[in-house]
């Protein structure tokens, strides 16, 4: 690996993920506080939040590449930058651009074949959950909420997984708004195009079930009185990386799947579903 970088530093968690799955998360030396997955890369030190970083401590620990994610941290890139850095940062923000991260990512670290076999697997699990989709009588419609106040619809990724997972967006308009603003929704018009399923992920937050059901003019939206408003905790879907692709999905199609009254495909069961039940469509 002459040549490669051999310590990095991830400031968000999907690099983290990606890495480990490559075989490669002894070079990490550095994540964000917010990592969870691995479980063994919590041992790692950690340097920044999302957009907040220790620059002292990165380094003193020396990265040969910082690995960084989005326009939210360019300011800190840009610090990093002048302090002398090699700085990567990534914009992905569908699934095509998904794959392509893992696969330039396994580039820079000298494992791109590694990161092909690795990309090829999480599609082949996405043609999965596809396939069992099928089976659904109908598709159902589908808000998904990725903030509450203001009220704002998944991003594009987040979209196109619920797809995929068997649901129809209620705002397909919308998905490609990269900036949560470009996002925003009315209740209103929720409520206009009566969805049949909410998933809802608050990042960082707890989703609170009731707030959801209490809104004004609510009250008659098919999916809160069927009661079928199911959260999927940010960790899982709100991360364009690995996360999303496999267990994130997972959950949107098993939940799906209940509201069909249909079973899960073992093979395809998340691993991480809360109890919840909901009505028939």
């Amino acid at each position: 690996m002459s040549g490669y970088p051999q310590r990095i530093i991830c400031l968000t968690e999907e690099t983290t993920e990606t890495l480990y799955l490559l075989g490669q998360g002894h070079r990490i030396v550095g994540i964000s506080g917010y990592t969870v997955r691995p479980p063994e890369a919590r041992e790692k030190p950690k340097v920044c939040a999302f957009i907040t970083a220790k620059f002292d401590k990165i380094e003193e620990l020396k990265p040969d590449l910082v690995l960084a994610f989005s326009d939210l941290q360019a300011d800190i890139v840009a610090e990093l930058v002048r302090r002398g850095m090699n700085v990567a940062t990534f914009n992905q923000r569908s699934l095509s651009e998904i794959f392509s991260m893992i696969g330039m990512l396994g580039g820079l670290v000298g494992c791109q074949q590694a990161a092909e076999t690795l990309a090829r697997e999480l599609s082949d699990g996405l043609e999965k959950i596809k396939e069992s989709a099928s089976r659904f009588p109908r598709r159902v419609r589908v808000f998904f909420e990725e903030w509450p106040d203001p009220l704002i619809s998944g991003i594009r990724w987040v979209e196109e997984l619920v797809a995929i997972a068997g649901g129809d967006p209620i705002f397909p308009e919308l998905a490609n708004g990269k900036l949560a603003k470009d996002r925003i929704v009315h209740a209103a018009e929720v409520a206009r195009r009566d969805p049949e399923v909410i998933f809802a992920s608050w990042c960082g937050k707890k989703v609170k079930l009731a707030t959801i059901q209490r809104r004004a003019g609510w009250e008659a939206i098919s999916a809160v009185k069927e009661n079928r408003i199911f959260e999927v905790k940010s960790t899982y879907i709100l991360q364009p990386g690995p996360a999303s692709i496999t267990e994130g999905v997972r959950q949107l199609h098993a939940f799906l799947c209940g509201v069909h009254g249909l079973d899960v495909p073992t093979q395809l069961a998340p691993r991480h579903l809360p109890t919840a039940k909901a009505r028939p469509a």
